[in-house]
Parts: structure tokens; sequence; C-alpha cells
């Protein structure tokens, strides 16, 4: 059954962060944001070593499962200082970028050549040396991170 549109956040693309910070988003990306979530914004946040977006219902989910820990479990509060304080609001200009604040891309170390990357319901933005990095560990510890899958039925 061929679809009209993609539904979920899949591939690598490679992209250009301008001297202003903006970054296009691929076009089949924003397919998924307006045919799936029927929505023109990201919110976006650091994690680990890239960036990562979330369609804003996607995020609220995020939000709204956050609020339901415990708020003064150390881990909880950890996670929310990393992960949630950093998020901001992006919304698309007219030739489908999104500006990327400096304090972000320098978590991310992001220079001028990006990979976007789907994530099937998310997607992530990184420094291409440092995803060509961390594939490379992901490589070399396959079939330890494939018996792990297996562990959780996949």
């Amino acid at each position: 059954m061929s679809q009209k549109f993609p539904n979920k956040f899949r591939g690598h693309h490679s992209h250009l962060i301008d001297k202003k910070g903006r970054l296009s988003i691929p076009a089949q990306f924003r397919e998924v944001l307006a045919n799936v979530y029927k929505e023109e914004r990201l919110m976006l946040t650091a994690w680990g070593n890239c960036l990562v977006a979330y369609p804003f219902s996607e995020w609220l989910k995020i939000e709204e499962r956050v609020n339901n820990l415990p708020q003064m479990k150390p881990e909880v509060m950890a996670f929310q200082l990393a992960f949630i304080s950093r998020a901001v609001e992006c919304e698309f200009d007219q030739q489908g970028r999104i500006l990327i604040p400096p304090t972000l891309r320098r978590q991310a170390d992001l220079k001028r050549e990006v990979i976007i990357v789907g994530m099937l319901t998310r997607f992530q933005i990184w420094n291409k040396q440092r995803l060509e990095e961390q594939i490379k560990r992901f490589t070399e510890n396959f079939e330890k991170i494939s018996n792990a899958l297996g562990d959780l039925g996949l």
C-alpha cells in the first residue's frame, strides 16, 4: 500500500547551517509535521552529543510524563535540568528553516555541515563528525547491541 506522504521521520539528510544559525529541515520531514501532526513548529533540545526535535504534540506527551514523576527525585530533577530546561520552540520561516539558538548549537558542536537523522516520532541533528564517531562505536558493538535488542523482543 503506497502512501502519498511519509508518516514517520526516517533517513539521514545532509544539510548546512547558515551564519545566522538557520537550518533547512528536509521537505519530507516538514510533510510529516504538516500531514501527520498538523503542526508547523518543533520543540528542540539537547540530548547527549546532538539535538533532538519533536513535533509539539509529541513534546507535550513527554512533559506530561515528566510532570507525573516524583519531582523531588534527583534523577528527575537532573533530567529536567539537562533536557526540559533547554527546550526551545522553533517555528519555520518561509524557506522551511528553523533558527537554532547559539546555546544549543554550542552544546551539540554544530558548525556548518550537519546530518539530520529520522527517529520515527522525532529527529536528531548531529555534527557530521560526531555522528560518524557514534555510528563507528555502534558498529564496533553491534553484536552486544543486537543481543540487547533481542532481549527486548526485537
